[in-house]
């Protein structure tokens, strides 16, 4: 768990190795493609769905309480 102005996040870091899809990086807006060691995080007091987990490149979760106000959960 992590804590940030926005509150408590669950995170968690892979490797990459395992992953077969792309997702959007809610930070930047481009792809996260299969194989790209990334961040997985969801807000703590909501369940680990897929409809609340967010795939972000690492450099963009480092970044993401510098970043204007474009952010999206």
């Amino acid at each position: 768990m992590e804590e940030h102005p926005d509150g408590d996040w669950v995170v968690q870091r892979l490797s990459g190795q395992s992953s077969t899809k792309a997702y959007r990086c809610p930070g930047c807006e481009q792809l996260v493609t299969p194989g790209t060691p990334h961040v997985v995080a969801w807000p703590f007091d909501t369940p680990a769905g897929e409809s609340h987990r967010r795939h972000w490149h690492s450099p963009c979760w480092a970044a993401r309480d510098r970043r204007g106000p474009a952010r999206r959960g």
